[in-house]
């Protein structure tokens, strides 16, 4: 059939690729399969049910789980197709931000997952003057369930409805508000559209990979990251389009024990994953002692000296996949055949490692405005320290200043209740302005240099690009995140968030006595010396107006939840500057 609606995807999935388990959700220590016939049932009953609730097309849902579950692929089916609007909604983010939100979309019914979500809506549901009833998915006393929708959608008469109004339903039509989680200011509510999000699944499709001799009922999808975020919710419909079973992981602190459980044949990622991944495979390694740890070091030594990407070819490399990286594999359920990375720059030196050691990832580029995806690598394309090749059905210019432009079938409606806003992100031709700095190479990948307005200007007239350098930083075990600082100053500075435990594994093995809590790790002379080295280092790789001369270390893990971190993991710059305003101060010589 021919794919014009999100709603769609479900319809093929049934014709062509039904199975039993093409959603699956961990509930009480137990996998449970929904079936594609079971899924269309149940959008089918969820929009009989919300059409008795009074919703009708242009009216807004908000969803809420604190992590991704069948349910939610439900409503978002059942609610589309009646032409109704999706507003799905961080779980992590501020009431503030769920009371503008809600307000700002107008939300007329929310669903949420679990007790504490419905909690932090209660507080906010009197001031949203447009909210009519609150349905949770788990079972909680005194609260309404989605079941109850459900129930009201048993009726099969008066299916012709919700047909007819799927049949209305034009590719243009807006399909979802998503608020980007905004590393200053308001949330934006991006308005999609039903083409805008289904030219970008059937134009990213080609960059998977597919596997000879692997049927589609075999392959296993393992989804973590929040659907609420455009990156995992445009994967969701291509699993679907390509009839894969998708299992939905219970955490983020649970993915260890899901990837067992599932072995994977397809997983996306963010950076900071990979980085942590590596990090628990490094310290493993490295911990083991004796032999095994001279083996590990060798073994990584001759992944680094590997001059193409790609499977093991001389001897050594053999070698060393068969005593360490066939056991990165198996740690990562044996299957895998490719990650993909988005979100935010993933470490070339990284990357380069994961590939020689059999685990592709496909790194990509793209913000919830497009859909998301503009550019991604591919199997045979594939070049590091690039976001890969354009998608064939988008055009990207490159501004006199830098400037990466797109134009193209998924570029955005334009941001809702905001005219102005809109106007401002494009160019008199109609090209979206993305706010990141990049250029194509000879071969026509993109590469991506940094954002527009993060980038900044020392008193001495220097552009710097902190992207670049916190990238390069990070790869330091010691520092788990850092932010490059001097706008205006008369030379580039750094707020650093060491990486505590391994700052304690380190203090442990020298036997040194770093303390205990993260404020006596943060003022240890010791340490602030040993991260001095890191730093040293990474001013070798630097020209001189761009060295780090200064650096305090700040006593807080910066987190989502303590909101130096947006939910992608994107540091807030303004807000750690002003948490930390003293140790600026500090560095600068400023008065306090």
């Amino acid at each position: 059939m021919i794919i014009k609606r999100t709603f769609d995807f479900a319809q093929n999935a049934l014709e062509q690729y039904a199975r039993e388990d093409m959603f699956i959700t961990k509930y009480k220590g137990e996998w449970q399969k929904t079936s594609t016939q079971e899924f269309v049932n149940l959008g089918n009953k969820i929009s009989r049910g919300l059409l008795k609730l009074g919703i009708k097309p242009g009216d807004k849902i908000a969803l809420i789980t604190t992590a991704t579950r069948t349910e939610w692929a439900v409503m978002d089916l059942g609610i589309s197709q009646i032409g109704a609007i999706s507003v799905p909604v961080y779980p992590t983010i501020s009431p503030d931000d769920y009371e503008f939100i809600f307000n700002n979309a107008e939300v007329k019914y929310c669903f949420v997952s679990d007790s504490g979500l419905l909690e932090k809506v209660m507080k906010i549901k009197d001031r949203v003057p447009s909210m009519q009833g609150i349905f949770t998915f788990d079972s909680i006393e005194g609260a309404a369930n989605w079941n109850e929708v459900l129930d009201m959608g048993q009726d099969n008469a008066t299916q012709i409805e919700v047909d007819d109004l799927a049949r209305s339903i034009n590719t243009e039509d807006l399909v979802t508000i998503i608020y980007t989680s905004g590393t200053t200011g308001k949330p934006k509510g991006v308005m999609l559209s039903h083409e805008n999000i289904v030219s970008n699944v059937l134009a990213s499709n080609p960059r998977i990979p597919r596997v000879k001799g692997l049927d589609y009922k075999e392959i296993k999808v393992l989804s973590f990251l929040p659907i609420c975020h455009i990156f995992e919710r445009m994967l969701f419909y291509l699993y679907q389009y390509n009839g894969y079973s998708v299992n939905f992981a219970e955490s983020i602190d649970k993915m260890g024990e899901n990837i067992k459980e599932v072995q994977p044949h397809l997983m996306s990622v963010v950076p900071r994953l990979i980085e942590k991944v590596y990090d628990k495979i490094y310290d493993k390694g490295t911990s083991a002692g004796g032999l095994k740890s001279k083996i590990f070091l060798w073994a990584l030594g001759v992944n680094k000296a590997k001059k193409d990407i790609g499977k093991p070819s001389g001897l050594k490399e053999i070698i060393a996949d068969k005593l360490v990286f066939s056991k990165w594999r198996e740690g990562l359920g044996g299957n895998i055949i490719t990650l993909v990375s988005g979100s935010a720059a993933l470490s070339p030196r990284l990357n380069k490692m994961f590939q020689n050691a059999g685990i592709p990832i496909l790194e990509g580029y793209g913000l919830t405005e497009t859909s998301p995806v503009i550019s991604v690598n591919s199997f045979g394309k594939i070049k590091i320290g690039t976001v890969g090749h354009v998608l064939e059905n988008l055009e990207v210019k490159i501004q006199e200043d830098g400037e990466i432009t797109v134009k193209g079938p998924s570029v955005f409606k334009g941001y809702f209740k905001n005219d102005e806003m809109t106007k401002d992100v494009f160019t008199e031709e109609g090209f979206f302005r993305t706010g990141d700095i990049g250029h194509i190479d000879d071969e026509g990948y993109l590469h991506i240099t940094d954002r527009k307005k993060e980038m900044f200007k020392t008193s001495g007239g220097k552009y710097i690009a902190p992207q670049a350098l916190e990238n390069m930083a990070k790869a330091s075990k010691f520092i788990e995140q850092i932010m490059i600082v001097g706008d205006g100053e008369k030379m580039p500075c750094a707020l650093i968030q060491p990486d505590f435990n391994f700052a304690q594994n380190w203090a442990e093995r020298k036997g040194i006595n770093i303390g205990s809590t993260p404020q006596e790790i943060a003022a240890n002379p010791q340490l602030i010396a040993r991260i001095g080295k890191e730093i040293d280092y990474l001013n070798t790789k630097l020209g001189s107006w761009e060295q780090v001369k200064k650096f305090e270390l700040t006593p807080q893990i910066w987190s989502i939840e303590t909101g130096e971190l947006t939910p992608t993991l994107k540091l807030k710059r303004k807000i750690v500057k002003e948490k930390y305003i003293q140790l600026y101060n500090k560095m600068y010589g400023h008065d306090n």
